[in-house]
């Protein structure tokens, strides 16, 4: 089994801060949220 390209997931760079790390994961994940009519599999992906 390969392991997961977090980055690639999130859509960044390998050298992004931590904040561009965050800041991707938190829009990714109101994107997709299930609460907010999203895929729950992307959500949990993510």
């Amino acid at each position: 089994m390969m392991a997961k390209d977090y980055y690639k997931i999130l859509g960044i760079n390998k050298n992004a801060s931590e904040e561009e790390i965050k800041k991707a994961f938190r829009g990714l994940a109101h994107k997709y949220h299930p609460d907010k009519g999203g895929d729950e599999k992307k959500f949990k992906e993510i």
